[in-house]
This record gives structure tokens, C-alpha cells and sequence, in this order.
């Protein structure tokens, strides 16, 4: 029993004990054996007078009662037994009945804690009925990735993306079919045959000869939606002695061997560089790379693409892909950094970071996230030691709660900022949408995918744990917020948060009825959703972690705008101009992610959490899932 009850379970059991039925034997012997009674009975002869005058009467109508009921039944037995007589002793009897007549029992107080064991007892929240709730509202996601579906196939079938206002295909990520790749272990795990099977179809007809023929592609882009999804579809087809979802398509071995020849490609931007830091970008059909026009890489981007290179090496039994994957982490670990933290560029030439610019946002995300995941990935193989990248991790975290974290004005919402120009500079209170990663790294990172409640029991938790934990329950409700404080119920691209150094008046989200509509300034040129999938992440990881339905219910919200706001009916789904007006006006672009991602951490989040556990997998930074591999 909680500690903080401000009542003992001695105060609840004498409660209870106020209500309990006595019988009249009781009542009057108690009574007349307590001690004043019998002192008052014993000194005042009046009290002695009417307590004789109480037994008396109350014998009188005991005899009354047993003669009149004895004479009824012996007429009765004799057959002369009238009603008149019938009649009176029955009147007799309810009018006794009537004097000693029971007090009505009141149910027991219950302490919060039985509360909640007795209403889970009498089954007033019936599980099963939740659970089918929930299946339902998967389904619901399902019919999305659907209807999504089925406009690119209509419309841009082989293009990188779908223009679903236009009803247009365009190629943007280099024009190796993007979609179809990012969206088939999506359609694997929410068991869509059908789409598995069309997608697979194009795959083997048409992707190889795609990377033998097609130029410049960004190696980041590539590795994570292609790559990725291409082996993530291995294992979940069965390669790798993996699960088996898709019932029809290609053997294992046409995804891996396709893998395997893009990546052969990729390997250029590593071999290609004087330095540990690979370049940007990818000529495919030649196998070349450069750098980029201002000769800089990405953080985020450099460090991006272990996890694909690693698994890729141990399914294929060639170490090449990890090696020069890995070489990149290394060199990160020896360069200096500010309590963990690191600016957004670095030079592939010099091998050292450019700029001061520290953000958490685009260009340095991923990089904290592959941190943490890389070393869970690794942790149980006998490749080497990589304690350094949770000891990495575990620095930057530190350094985030120092520098980055502050909370907003009026209502407290805890968000990361930015430092533009270092970590001597100002704090920044812009929070890009994609900074929504962070609250599912940072559980992630805490229990390391096991469940919060058998973390504890196990005693695996420690308080920097719990401390990260906590920031990230906080986080993801600032994340929620962004969505539910506009008019749309869905999130710009980037938001400002009310500070004491910072606020523009008229800049808020729409939605007037938001405890946070003054905490939350978005500006006009932020206004955008892209479709992310990032707070929806971090909902399925917080939600299969501390199990707390109030996620899912979030998620479910989240879907229902979509729904609403995005949906183009002859098929797919558009990004969005302006989330502060209703309607908002398109900008007519499904991101290949929307399919890759965001439906898929949505539908996990509505379904079963046995499904793709999080201690047995890690998801790449695109959703594609990948198992952890033991030694």
C-alpha cells in the first residue's frame, strides 16, 4: 500500500466494522453489559424502572408474536384457519418485523490500492474489449498504408515519390524506386500479401538494373531507406534464419544479393575519402563519390549507417561493410567535443568537426540515436568492445539535460533548444519536429528495451536511468502538444517555445482551447508537416516500455488528424503548408517515410507488443528493423 495515503488500513477496517449486521441478542446484551450502563442501571432508580419496563415489553411481543403464529398454524393443519386471522398475524409480524428491521448496509471504503485490485476484479475495464478497441483502430491503420499504397501504385510506380494531388511520380532520392523499398517491410509486418507481393515484383525486375545505371545518389538517403529496407525485408521473409511474415515474393537471397551490390557501390564514399569520414555523395553507376558543393558532411549523416553496414557484414559473412562503417564511430570517439555534444558538419578532408552549431534537430539527430543503438546492436557479439559508444551516449545525454533542456512560459513544457553559435553563445528555443526522436532514444537507452516494470524488478535501472526516463515521458507530451496545440491537430516543422528571454505575440498554433496555446510560438515559414514520423516513434517506444495507454490514446489522435487533413482520395496522403489553418492547403508530396515509418510505428503502437520486440530488435533510423545479433 502506498506510502502517501493519508489514512491507515487500522482507519479503513474500523470503517468497515461500523457497518457490519449485529443480531438483536447482540445489540442488547453489549448494551447492557457495558460498564456505564450497568454503573448508571445501579445508582439511579429511574434508569432501574425503565430498563425493567424494556425487558417486559419486549417479552410481551415475543409471546404475542409465537401464540398468534402457533394458533395460525394449527388451523391451518386442522383446516378451519381463516384469512381475517391469516390477515392479523401477518400484520402483527411485518409491524415487528418493522421495529427490529436491519439498518441498510453501506458497501466498505476501500483504500486506493484495493480500489484498483477490486475494479480490475469485478472486471468493469474489460481487457478483452480494449484489446479489440485497439485492433480495430489498427486495422484503421492499415486501411491507410492501403489507401497510400494504392495511390502509388497508380500513380508513380518505379518514382522515388508520389505527388497525390498532381497524381504525379517525381524522383528525388536518386530514382531507385524509393517507396517501394521504404514501404515493403511495412506491408511484411502488417501482413498485406498483396503489396508484398507487387512490391517484390518490381524489386527483382526492375532495382538492380536501377543501381547499375542511375548517377549521384546521397549515401545517407540511400543507405537508410534502400539499404535498410532491403535488409529488413530479408529477415522478416526469412533470410538469416529470421521470421517468415511475407507469405509470397522472392526468395531471401534476391533481397540480400541486391544489398549487397548497392552497398558494394555505396563503399566508394569511404574508400574515396583521405580520411575516416566518408563524402556525401555517390555516383552509382561508376562507383565514385565527392563531397559535397561546400566540401562538408553531416554529422548526423557520417554516423548514420553502422547499423545497415554491420548487419550487412554478418549476414554475408564479409567484414568489409562493418570495418569501414565502424572506422567512422572511432574517429568521432577521438575528437573533442563539449560535454559530449558536437557541431552538425565535419569535413571529410580533415576529419574534423566545422563549425560551432550544436542542434539536436536536422543534421545531428541521428548521431545520438545510432550512439545508443549501435552499441545494443553490438553489445553481445564477440566483434570487439564498444562500451565506448554507450559511454559516448551517456556523456551527450548529460550534456543535453545541461545545455539544451529548459522549460517554457507559462505552463512548464520541458523542450530542447538549440546553441547556433556554441556552446558559449546564446540557447536558441527552436525545437525542429525531428528533435521528437530524442524521448524514444532516451527510453530506449534507459531499459534497453525491456519493459520499464521488469527493468526495475531486475534491478537494472540506474538513477541516471531514471532520470533519463523521466525526460523522456516529459519530452514526448511537449512533442504531443506541438500537434494538439494547432488548429489541424497536427505539428509544424519547427516550433519556438516562450521563454523569459523570448516571445512574438500572434504567432500561436490556432487551436485557442490549448492549456500550451502560449507556450508554443510557430512562425509563418514553419508552418509545414512533412508527415514525420518522429513523435510517433517515440509514442510506440515510450508506450512498449512503461505501458501506459495514454500513448497509445495520443497516437490514436495524431492518426485521426491525418486522417482528416491529409488524405487525398484518389489515393495517398499529402504533406501539408500550413497546420494553423482549416483546411490547410496541400503541398502535394508523400514522403516515402510516411509508409516506411510512420505508419508502421503506429500500427506496432496499436498492436501487440510482442510484435518486433524492442530487446530482440533495433529499428534503423528509417523504421527498418533489424535483430540484434548474439554472439
Amino acid at each position: 500500500m502506498s506510502k502517501s495515503l493519508p489514512y491507515s488500513m487500522k482507519d479503513v477496517h474500523y470503517d468497515n466494522a461500523k457497518f457490519r449486521h449485529r443480531s438483536l441478542f447482540k445489540v442488547i446484551t453489549q448494551t447492557l453489559l457495558t460498564s456505564n450502563m450497568r454503573r448508571e442501571c445501579v445508582s439511579c432508580s429511574t434508569g432501574k424502572f425503565l430498563g425493567l419496563l424494556m425487558i417486559f415489553g419486549l417479552a410481551c411481543l415475543m409471546l404475542t408474536h409465537t401464540n398468534k403464529a402457533h394458533s395460525v398454524s394449527d388451523g391451518l393443519a386442522k383446516g378451519i384457519g381463516t384469512n381475517e386471522e391469516h390477515k392479523e398475524v401477518t400484520d402483527v409480524g411485518i409491524r415487528f418485523k418493522k421495529l427490529f428491521r436491519r439498518a441498510p448496509r453501506l458497501p466498505p471504503r476501500l483504500s486506493p490500492d484495493e480500489k484498483i485490485i477490486h475494479h480490475n476484479f469485478t472486471g468493469k475495464l474489460n481487457e478483452t474489449n480494449v484489446e479489440e478497441q485497439w485492433k480495430a483502430r489498427q486495422q484503421n491503420v492499415k486501411d491507410a498504408f492501403t489507401h497510400a499504397w494504392s495511390g502509388y501504385k497508380k500513380f508513380a510506380m518505379g518514382y522515388d515519390e508520389l505527388m497525390p494531388v498532381s497524381r504525379l511520380g517525381v524522383d528525388g532520392l536518386g530514382g531507385l524506386g524509393a517507396t517501394v523499398v521504404d514501404a515493403l517491410d511495412t506491408a511484411m509486418i502488417m501482413g498485406l500479401d498483396e503489396v508484398v507481393s507487387e512490391a517484390d515484383s518490381w524489386i527483382e525486375s526492375h532495382l538492380l538494373d536501377r543501381i547499375k545505371q542511375k548517377g549521384q545518389v546521397n549515401l545517407f538517403e540511400t543507405t537508410i531507406r534502400v539499404l535498410g529496407g532491403l535488409l529488413s525485408a530479408y529477415h522478416l521473409s526469412g533470410g538469416d534464419q529470421g521470421m517468415t511474415l511475407a507469405q509470397k515474393g522472392p526468395k531471401p537471397t534476391i533481397y540480400l544479393d541486391i544489398a549487397k551490390n548497392l552497398a558494394d557501390r555505396l563503399l566508394s564514399a569511404f574508400t574515396s575519402s583521405p580520411t575516416a569520414i566518408p563524402f556525401s555523395d555517390v555516383v552509382l553507376r561508376d562507383s565514385s563519390a565527392h563531397s559535397a558543393p561546400d566540401g562538408l558532411s553531416s554529422t548526423s549523416e557520417v554516423s548514420t549507417l553502422q547499423l545497415e553496414f554491420n548487419y550487412l557484414s554478418a549476414i554475408s559473412g564479409d567484414p568489409t561493410y562493418s570495418t569501414e562503417g565502424m572506422k567512422v564511430l572511432a574517429h568521432l570517439k577521438t575528437l573533442p567535443k563539449t560535454e559530449g555534444l558536437v557541431p552538425i558538419y565535419i569535413s571529410p578532408h580533415s576529419g574534423e568537426f566545422s563549425g560551432e552549431n550544436i542542434r539536436l534537430g536536422s543534421r545531428g539527430d541521428s548521431y545520438y540515436e545510432y550512439l545508443i543503438k549501435v552499441w545494443l546492436q553490438l553489445r553481445d557479439t564477440q566483434d570487439g568492445n564498444f562500451t565506448y559508444l554507450h559511454d559516448m551516449y551517456e556523456e551527450a545525454m548529460r550534456g543535453v539535460k545541461h545545455m539544451l533542456v529548459q522549460k517554457s512560459i507559462p505552463s512548464e513544457l520541458v523542450f530542447v533548444g538549440e546553441l547556433p553559435v556554441g556552446p558559449k553563445g546564446y540557447l536558441s528555443p527552436k525545437m525542429d519536429h525531428l528533435v521528437c526522436f530524442l524521448p524514444g532514444t532516451l527510453a530506449l537507452g534507459a531499459t534497453k528495451g525491456l519493459t520499464k516494470e521488469k527493468a526495475m524488478k531486475d534491478n537494472l535501472l540506474t538513477f541516471e536511468d531514471l532520470e533519463n526516463l523521466k525526460l523522456a515521458e516529459d519530452l514526448t507530451k511537449t512533442c504531443f502538444e506541438m500537434y494538439s496545440v494547432t488548429s489541424t491537430g497536427l505539428a509544424p516543422e519547427i516550433a519556438y517555445f516562450h521563454t523569459k528571454d523570448y516571445f512574438e505575440s500572434g504567432l500561436d498554433g490556432g487551436n485557442k482551447s490549448s492549456e500550451y496555446v502560449n507556450d508554443i510560438i510557430i512562425k509563418h515559414a514553419d508552418r509545414h508537416n512533412l508527415l514525420r514520423p518522429e513523435t510517433v516513434e517515440s509514442l510506440f517506444v515510450l508506450y512498449r516500455i512503461t505501458q501506459d495507454p495514454k500513448y497509445r490514446e495520443w497516437g490514436w489522435q495524431i492518426f485521426e488528424s491525418f486522417e482528416k487533413y491529409t488524405k487525398v482520395e484518389s489515393g495517398g496522403y499529402s504533406s501539408l503548408d500550413d497546420v494553423t489553418t482549416v483546411p490547410p492547403p496541400k503541398r502535394d508530396k508523400m514522403e516515402t517515410f510516411f509508409l516506411g515509418e510512420t505508419l508502421k510505428y503506429l500500427y506496432l503502437l496499436f498492436g501487440d507488443s510482442s510484435v518486433i520486440p524492442l530487446d530482440k530488435f533495433v529499428f534503423n533510423t528509417e523504421a527498418h528493423p533489424l535483430p540484434i545479433k548474439s554472439s
